[in-house]
Parts: C-alpha cells; structure tokens; sequence
C-alpha cells in the first residue's frame, strides 16, 4: 500500500513539473517576445517621412514615402529610391526637429566690436610708431 501512494504522488509531482516548465517558459521566451513585437509594430506606426531607418539586410537610408495601403516604404539610400515591405524595416530613428541654440557669441562679438572702435579712435591721435619720432629728433 505505501508503494501505491508513493506511485500516485509521482504522477501528481509529475503534473506540476510540467505545469512549472511551461510557466518559466511562458515568463522567460513567450512574454518578452510579444513585448518585443508590440514595440517593433508602435514603432512601425510611428513611421514618417524623413526618419532614419536599417532594413533587416542592414542597409541605412531615409524614408521618402510610406504607403500605408501597400504595407511599402520606399527610401532614399544616397539618390536610389528603393522600395521594400514595412516588415523589413529593423530600426527607425526618428528625427526630430532640433532648435538652434541661442549664440552666446552675439555677446562676446558686439563687445570686441565696441574694443575695436574704442582702439580704432584712439589710433589717430597717438603716434603710430615711435622710432619716427626718434628719427627727426636726431635730426
């Protein structure tokens, strides 16, 4: 009788080794693919004009046009135009509109134009070089 037991417990032991195997599997391979997938597909429909994308067969180039209806992107690799599936797009970089940045250098230029006309009004009135006045009084 106590080999019976031990028998059925085995087949329920069984059941939950499985049942683990399948969760861990769930959590470590099924789950962060689907994470990954809904990534890739919001990123693929953030897809605009002008981004920075590599295809699958990792050529770079910019997107010219997104046909939406065709499921085709084409884009501009240095002047050739070529069309391939949305699906074969691997990376997107998305660019943004970037601010110029306000010049601290307007500053810095307006007062060394204001040093420059202050020295260029005090050239005229001083000596230009002094050793021509060495010159005539040797004279």
């Amino acid at each position: 009788m106590v080999l019976g037991a031990n028998a059925s417990f085995g087949g329920t032991g069984s059941i939950i080794f499985i049942v683990l195997i399948f969760g861990l599997m769930y959590f470590m391979m099924i789950r962060p693919q689907k994470k990954q997938q809904q990534k890739h597909q919001e990123m693929m429909s953030k897809l605009q004009v002008g981004d920075k994308v590599v295809t699958i067969g990792r050529l770079h180039g910019v997107v010219d046009k997104v046909d939406n209806d065709a499921k085709t992107v084409t884009l501009d690799c240095d002047g050739i135009y070529l069309v391939f599936d949305r699906t074969a797009i691997m990376r997107v970089d998305h660019v943004e509109a970037v601010q110029p940045a306000p010049k601290a250098t307007d500053e810095a230029e307006s007062t060394d134009d204001k040093t420059a006309d202050d020295e260029a009004t005090k050239a005229p009135d001083a000596p230009a070089d002094d050793s021509t006045d060495d010159d005539a009084n040797n004279k």
